[in-house]
């Protein structure tokens, strides 16, 4: 029968925890006492309880130093300690949790939050006690046969012996030795040699993250000798089946008594889970810090897989744990510790962007979701943002500390599909950063690491392109289909980067974008073509438009219009030249303001071209009302144009459309001789692509598609006026 203490020194808080915790479930014994001193000399006479819920302030003995002393005295070492304390206590609650308590509860207390957490972890309770005499069984049957020193000295020898699941390991985490239950458990055969000579590991059998975990209680156990370890539960896969299993530890000595090898006993809990009931209420912000819980994280994460998966974008999931945190506490004390930890949350809160959110997972770790992402090495840049914050030094209590924390980040759906396996596996990511020397963030990818590594170089290396005017523009003509001559040049920047030469804009536009340099290199490359154009007319290289592409952030800004204008004026080009590209993406983002800037810009004279047409939503309702004068074809529709005939009849319906609408049509990415004849055949008015001419300098431009004459200077295209549909 079940036995829990209840110590309160106020009569009233006294009665209600005892009546809670006697309504938990029938036949359970609650002993009450008025102070920790009576509650201790109880538990000497009458051995250890199932369960302490405890105040933490107290007279004569606070909730700290009576959990100390509670765990010193035998018996006591894993029992579930519940501390009980107001709000305002906030570093009472992480000086409890140090001391050695399981949990804490706010006072007043929450009556059901009571009851649930008070049952679960009486279940865990009687796991443990199972274990413990399953221990003691074993310890007697050995005893009883005489062999019990020989037995302990051959892992093999005793494993086979176990009925229940178990397994023996060595300091590098090997499998030795395991009982045929354990065996039958993960589907696994005796333990032998591998391809490489050696046992198999726990990684090769329960995968990096448990073994992992498992390796650093061996590791304690190793070190110290002490088999006091706190069990805890993993979700292994038992024969493709998922099975929830506690697993506890104990060392295994050799002949010399040193201990060689870690015994790791497991108990089935999948029964026990499945009949619990549901979980507590959960407190959802965290007594200390004031940051949401990991309960109210738990939930933030799944609404945003939700939300994530419906707009089809990423998640990044963060773990953040501050590098030798019990250093400090050690050092300095519990009170510091809280101090620290709050001045960490309050600095990390005020990093967050809105879409963010952080919480606190357990003493000093922290968790950051952040959704809607484009790419997975966008979390990159999250990542860089954090470790920032742990740049300057914390000044607590009058002491300047350096802080450093080791992060791991995993990227929802492509390391996990479901929440639980993203907590691992950005634990498990968090766990190789510490492996990696601390002060650093790992991604569970592997392949991430060096992805990410090579986008934080690039960021720096383009804000440093910018200033250092590494950047060119190259120039693209653009044809009449029908008469073939040339019609407009695009605007196309290129980075001429120091070491690796010429950079296309596919490789770094996005990190520009991401980064907010994007805005300043539209206006430097608008700026150029404009004067460029202009230095062509003034020699008489004319009849043609210059089209520059204004990005969809630059796009979203606001006064972006205003800034185009003035851009104009200042080189003095006629605005009926130049031809803003704008993509489908641009638009519907924020339509009203979208179409407003499309408007202005009309006015004042320029073309406007519709980029990347076919890739995005435009209705026809849609398109009548945009006050654009050209659609460009994807260039993945004129790809596979002569083996394709889907892809010939979305040209043609384009087509179609731009003429029922009184648009000009112009085809990207035309690259061979047959393509040109299908778009001419299906009625297209422009083409651009490799096969008329690929980006370049203005002054190869010059030599290849500026038309010789006696007279001034000249084109293949039109001598005035805006090119149309058939002009030449």
């Amino acid at each position: 029968m079940a036995r829990i203490v209840v110590i309160d020194d106020r009569v009233t808080n006294r009665n209600i925890l005892t009546r809670l915790a006697q309504s938990v479930e029938e036949g359970l014994i609650v002993q009450a006492y008025g102070t920790a001193v009576a509650a201790l000399a109880a538990i000497d006479a009458s051995g250890a309880p199932d369960l302490v819920v405890t105040d933490f302030n107290m007279p004569g003995m606070n909730g700290a130093e009576l959990i100390r002393r509670l765990r010193a005295r035998p018996g006591c070492e894993l029992i579930p300690i519940v501390v009980v304390t107001v709000y305002e206590d906030r570093d009472y609650c992480y000086r409890a949790l140090e001391a050695g308590a399981t949990d804490f509860l706010l006072s007043p207390v929450d009556h059901l939050e009571f009851r649930a957490r008070i049952k679960n972890l009486l279940t865990m309770r009687r796991q443990q006690r199972l274990l413990a005499e399953r221990a003691a069984d074993l310890e007697q049957r050995l005893t009883g046969n005489g062999g019990a020193a020989a037995l302990l000295l051959d892992p093999a020898s005793l494993c086979a012996r176990l009925e229940m699941p178990a397994f023996a390991t060595d300091p590098a985490g090997r499998i030795v030795a395991a009982s045929p239950s354990w065996l039958r458990l993960v589907g696994m055969a005796a333990p032998g040699p591998a391809a490489n000579g050696q046992p198999p590991s726990l990684r090769d059998v329960l995968g990096e993250e448990i073994a992992i975990r498992h390796q650093l209680q061996a590791d304690k156990i190793l070190e110290t000798g002490d088999g006091s370890v706190q069990p805890w539960i993993e979700l292994i896969d038992a024969v493709g089946q998922g099975r929830h299993v506690l697993l506890a530890c104990a060392p295994l000595a050799d002949a010399a008594g040193q201990v060689s090898h870690v015994l790791t006993v497991c108990h089935e809990i999948e029964e026990a889970l499945r009949h619990q009931s549901a979980a507590a209420p959960a407190v959802r912000v965290d007594a200390l810090t004031s940051l949401p819980s990991f309960q109210a994280m738990l939930e933030r994460i799944s609404q945003e897989i939700g939300r994530t998966r419906a707009e089809g974008a990423l998640m990044a999931l963060v773990h953040i744990d501050i590098d030798r945190f019990k250093s400090f506490n050690n050092a300095y004390g519990d009170a510091f510790g809280s101090a620290l930890l709050q001045a960490l949350a309050q600095r990390l809160r005020s990093r967050m962007k809105e879409v963010e959110t952080l919480g606190r997972l357990r003493s000093d770790e922290f968790l950051v979701v952040h959704p809607g992402l484009r790419r997975p090495d966008e979390a990159a840049e999250l990542c860089g943002r954090l470790s920032e914050i742990f740049a300057e030094p914390f000044q607590i209590d009058e002491r300047e500390i350096n802080v450093s924390a080791s992060m791991g980040v995993t990227i929802w759906p492509t390391d996990a599909q479901d929440q639980d396996q993203l907590l691992r596996n950005a634990e498990l990511a968090m766990h190789r950063a510490k492996q990696s020397g601390r002060d650093t963030w790992r991604f569970f990818a592997e392949e991430m690491n060096v992805t990410a590594k090579r986008t934080i170089q690039l960021e720096r290396e383009l804000r440093q392109a910018l200033t250092a005017r590494q950047f060119t523009v190259h120039y693209q003509p653009q044809q009449d289909l029908q008469t073939g001559r040339l019609v407009g040049v695009e605007a196309l920047v290129r980075w001429n980067h120091p070491n690796r030469g010429i950079v296309r804009p596919g490789e770094f536009l996005h990190v520009a974008e991401d980064i907010g340099l994007i805005a300043p290199l539209s206006n430097w490359v608008l700026q150029q073509a404009c004067r460029q154009l202009r230095a062509w007319q003034e020699r008489g290289i004319s009849g043609f438009t210059m089209s520059v592409n204004i990005s969809p952030g630059q796009f979203r800004e606001k006064g972006v219009e205003r800034q185009i204008g003035q851009l104009l004026a200042e080189t003095g080009i006629d605005p009926r030249w130049i031809d803003i590209e704008i993509t489908e993406d641009a638009l519907f983002e924020n339509t009203t303001q979208a179409m407003g800037t499309m408007r202005f810009l009309s006015d004042l004279g320029l073309s406007l071209s519709l980029d990347d047409f076919g890739t995005g939503y435009s209705s026809l309702a849609y398109l009548q009302r945009l006050p654009v004068q050209r659609l460009k074809i994807d260039r993945q529709f004129v790809l596979d144009l002569e083996t394709n005939e889907q892809s010939q009849r979305i040209v043609h319906m384009i087509v179609e459309l731009a003429r029922t609408l009184g648009l000009i049509v112009l085809a990207e990415g035309v690259e061979t001789p047959g393509q040109r004849r299908i778009l001419q055949q299906i009625g297209c008015d422009q083409i651009q692509g490799h096969l008329i001419g690929m980006p370049m300098p203005p002054e190869e431009f010059e030599r290849l598609h500026v038309v010789p004459s006696t007279g001034p200077a000249s084109t293949g295209g039109t001598s005035s006026g805006k090119p149309g549909r058939g002009d030449g």
